[in-house]
């Protein structure tokens, strides 16, 4: 189940990023390349961050072919996709908590601070989507309004809580899972969002 929404995560960030190319009226490579970056951009920089060589998409080739299948779709079915935005919202929410705790675990298995995997957590889950806004010429979503990050930091601090009170692992996977998909579903039905700084 974890490696299925890992896969659906993984395509959904492909299609999103295909789709944000296409917008900018970018060639075929160009949107390939966004759709490439939003997928795997912030499981790279984790990996890089923790020394772990070859990163994780170049020791699994299924990473691109399910990558390569996102801008496939994207690139025949992009006038149809948006009767499809609820779903393709609801994978990207599902890649958003999965990608947390995958970042969560990389930082576990090195021996990590707890607070160091929250960061690994929300740079994995985040950061594919800040590299494809600035490759995008765009100031990143997250940065900007949705509180993206934020709600992967509580998934993460949630994740360590139920870990402390010794809760079986699947358990443990599956709640904090939730929780950060509810409070993402929450958030864009409510429009939550933080408060912006004005120099002023």
């Amino acid at each position: 189940m974890f490696e299925l929404l890992d896969i659906l995560g993984t395509m959904a960030f492909a299609v999103s990023g295909a789709l944000t190319a296409m917008n900018k009226k970018m060639d075929p490579f160009g949107v390939l390349i966004i759709a490439f970056v939003t997928s795997v951009g912030g499981g790279t920089l984790r990996d890089v961050l923790i020394g772990r060589t070859p990163v994780g998409w170049m020791l699994n080739i299924n990473y691109v072919y399910v990558i390569l299948i996102g801008f496939a779709l994207a690139m025949v079915f992009r006038k149809k996709l948006d009767r499809f935005r609820k779903s393709m919202f609801l994978f990207d929410t599902i890649g958003l908590g999965v990608f947390t705790l995958i970042g969560l675990e990389k930082g576990l298995e090195k021996g990590l601070e707890p607070s160091v995997c929250i960061i690994l957590g929300t740079v994995t889950a985040c950061f594919g989507g800040v590299i494809r806004d600035i490759l995008c010429n765009e100031i990143p979503v997250i940065f900007r309004k949705e509180i993206y990050a934020t709600i992967c930091i509580i998934g993460g601090l949630f994740f360590f809580f139920l870990k402390s009170l010794e809760i079986p692992e699947d358990v443990l996977y599956l709640m904090t899972s939730m929780i950060i998909i509810a409070i993402r579903l929450m958030a864009v039905t409510f429009k939550w969002s933080l408060p912006t700084v004005d120099k002023n």
